[in-house]
């Protein structure tokens, strides 16, 4: 690294350790000065995934914004581990069968559901009860262990150049990522033991080969996370926060590992709703550097307070 680079990145961790001190839960959080027009970000709490998802989508403008009669869609959870939905390890299955469920009525030909998982794809999405879902709703689920399969990863993933990058110049990802219409990222978050945190970029390191899984973590893992996130960015995420895992992640080890939250959150912007889930998690800013790569390089805000972001009790 450079001593122009250098400085970049110490000054994008200064500017996130400024916004750190707001790290609290994100309902304690000082509250954005209200502003006209669409929200940037939607925040729903103390509902049932599929409820906070209708009251969320209704407040974004409805799926009709984001998906057009006749276009093809993506719909990318974290499906990496074999473990049930109770563990929170994955999206939540009723989530995703409602997004698909919103696709399809708005006219999508084809609802693709995808993820390069960590445990054997088999398993983890039959265990984690997507599979199933996604099918009932009217999804095309396709298998996602690329690395048992040399046929399988020849003829889904594909080679491609992430212009403008310093260390990910080059990857293998999922032809779904680049042929499909509309591109809808579905974490869940998490705490995670070596990115501090998973929420929506660190969700798309699930485009790519296991291959790459491993270069990222070889070659640095933030910025090649940051790098990954600008090849493709998301037309829309929603963030999966029903039950969090807030220890022990990614996979988790027992039910202690987990809290009910009963969050749910949405938008456009990948980096802030990351800002948003850290301070959720009480997860310090400064400690999660694909967050401040990703910042550095354009591809969001971690500034909440610049942002209409519309927080919803359904309790209240």
């Amino acid at each position: 690294m450079d001593r122009r680079d250098f400085l970049k990145k110490t000054a994008a961790l200064a500017a996130l350790g400024a916004v750190s001190k707001f790290a609290a839960p994100l309902e304690a959080a000082p509250k954005a000065v209200k502003k006209s027009g669409n929200p940037d970000i939607v925040v729903v709490r103390n509902g049932e995934p599929v409820e906070m998802f209708e009251r969320l989508i209704k407040e974004l403008g409805g799926m009709e914004k984001f998906v057009k009669p006749g276009q093809t869609v993506l719909v990318k959870p974290n499906i990496a581990w074999n473990q049930p939905p109770e563990m929170a390890a994955n999206t939540n299955p009723e989530l995703v069968a409602a997004i698909i469920t919103h696709c399809k009525k708005a006219g999508a030909s084809k609802v693709y559901v995808f993820d390069t998982t960590c445990n054997f794809w088999g398993d983890t999405y039959k265990t984690s009860g997507i599979a199933e879902a996604a099918k009932k709703a009217g999804a095309i689920v396709v298998g996602g262990d690329s690395a048992t399969d040399k046929k399988y990863l020849e003829e889904n993933y594909k080679e491609v150049t992430v212009p403008g990058a310093k260390v990910l110049k080059k990857m293998v990802n999922h032809n779904l990522v680049r042929e499909c219409d509309v591109f809808i990222n579905v974490p869940i978050l998490k705490v995670h033991g070596g990115a501090k945190l998973t929420c929506c970029m660190k969700n798309l390191m699930g485009t790519v080969s296991k291959e790459y899984h491993r270069y990222f973590h070889r070659h640095g893992l933030n910025q090649c996370i940051a790098e990954c996130c600008s090849f493709r960015k998301p037309d829309l995420n929603i963030v999966d926060a029903y039950r969090v895992m807030i220890k022990r992640g990614p996979r988790g080890i027992d039910n202690s590992d987990v809290k009910l939250l009963r969050y749910q959150m949405g938008g456009t912007d990948m980096v802030a709703l990351d800002t948003a889930g850290a301070a959720t998690l009480n997860v310090p800013l400064r400690s999660i550097g694909h967050i401040a790569v990703a910042k550095s390089i354009g591809l969001g805000t971690t500034d909440l307070k610049s942002l209409n972001i519309k927080r919803i009790d359904l309790k209240k």
